[in-house]
């Protein structure tokens, strides 16, 4: 499972929209890379003020 698709999972549809719409005027211009840590960024500030994270947890093997 991505980033993306947990954030998917998480957020509301608007929350989601309003995302893209903010990231896309925000990086006019610049190249795929850059879009996506602005867009990431985005994501993350909205899922800590519902106080969620957005990163997959490591598997731990317990012996």
């Amino acid at each position: 499972m991505s980033y993306y698709s947990i954030a998917a999972t998480v957020l509301t549809i608007e929350e989601l929209k309003g995302a893209l719409i903010k990231a896309s005027k925000d990086s006019k211009g610049l190249d795929i890379k850059s879009k996506s840590k602005i867009l990431h960024s985005i994501l993350d500030e909205i899922a800590q003020q519902k106080g969620y994270f957005l990163g997959l947890r490591k598997k731990v093997n317990f012996k």
